[in-house]
């Protein structure tokens, strides 16, 4: 279902831009720099709403996340949930967004967040198709892409966040012994990606075509999408996959 257009959606986006990283080329010369230290990377592909990001995040603290989204009004979305998790404030009665000492940004004016406040999540607006443009070799310890659109649709296949031309770029920008983690609820798309990915240099680790009854249930985080869907009696499908460089 695509969502409404958000009013004031680019102004509300500038309102919280410490949080969401443009310049391309600086975080490819460093892409831990926005975290303030070397901490491991991770990065999850389609992250809507931002309910999994949030909750991973939280529980391995220990990593820098970011969170990629073409739709800018998805987006806007992720960023404030976000932010309101943070501690960081609340949209505004009128419009804008309050921080926690009741200052307003509104009308493209951006708080500059303290960056002890920021946490350990980076958003990034656009495709994924060019990452490889925003980030080097080996920068990952993992990446994520959770309920993906299976473009079904004959011959849009080479869109899908499994097709190989996506797993080459895994490839790229994982680390030696790093993941690629893959939820979806579509059958068609999962038996695709299990032939893609088979036949890709990743060695398929894990794999489940009900991952609420897996050994994996006590740790999987659901997203909106998912704890949607799985009330209505949907099984998750589920496939990890490693990439060995040496």
């Amino acid at each position: 279902m695509r969502m409404r257009k958000k009013k004031h959606g680019s102004e509300r986006l500038s309102a919280l831009s410490a949080l969401v990283c443009t310049d391309c080329a600086e975080i490819r010369q460093n892409p831990a720099a926005p975290f303030g230290d070397s901490r491991p990377l991770r990065l999850e592909i389609g992250c809507g709403k931002g309910d999994f990001i949030r909750t991973l995040s939280r529980r391995d603290a220990e990593f820098g996340y970011y969170a990629m989204e073409k739709v800018d009004d998805v987006l806007v979305v992720a960023v404030e949930k976000y932010a309101a998790d943070r501690g960081l404030g609340g949209l505004a009665p009128n419009g804008g967004w309050m921080n926690p000492d009741g200052e307003i940004f509104c009308g493209g004016d951006a708080w500059d967040i303290p960056a002890d406040m920021r946490g350990n999540v980076r958003f990034l607006g656009g495709d994924a198709k060019n990452l490889p443009e925003m980030f080097p070799e080996n920068t990952f310890e993992c990446i994520y892409a959770n309920f993906s659109d299976p473009w079904p649709k004959k011959g849009y296949e080479s869109r899908r966040l499994t097709a190989p031309d996506f797993l080459k770029l895994y490839e790229h920008l994982l680390a030696d012994g790093g993941y690629f983690r893959f939820k979806t609820d579509n059958v068609s798309l999962f038996e695709y990606s299990l032939e893609t990915v088979g036949a890709s240099p990743f060695e398929i680790t894990f794999v489940t075509r009900d991952l609420h009854a897996s050994e994996r249930a006590a740790d999987n985080i659901m997203t909106e999408y998912e704890r949607n869907f799985t009330e209505k009696g949907v099984k998750i499908n589920c496939l990890e996959a490693v990439i060995r460089k040496g």
